[in-house]
């Protein structure tokens, strides 16, 4: 099954993620704003890895001073996907 999530970040530059995930395998991401070559990496980096893995890897990350990261509210993204997909 291929699901499609929107999620707006807080607390970082970045405004939107966009994320597309078949299987619990992401296929498909990207950042709407944010620092374009980093979000760009990130987002190349996670395609074909299994969603706990990614989440794993990118909470807790922080920017500077800020207490959250564009990774991190990637991996936020993807909590709450698993949250709604098991309820």
């Amino acid at each position: 099954m291929v699901k499609h999530i929107t999620y707006t970040p807080h607390g970082v530059c970045s405004r939107k993620i966009d994320i597309t995930i078949e299987d619990d395998i992401i296929t498909d991401a990207s950042f709407t704003g944010g620092c374009s070559g980093n979000t760009q990496g990130v987002c190349s980096l996670i395609k074909g890895m299994k969603v706990n893995e990614v989440i794993e890897r990118l909470e807790g990350i922080k920017c500077g001073f800020r207490s959250t990261s564009c990774p991190d509210q990637l991996s936020k993204a993807l909590k709450q996907y698993q949250a709604e997909k098991e309820s």
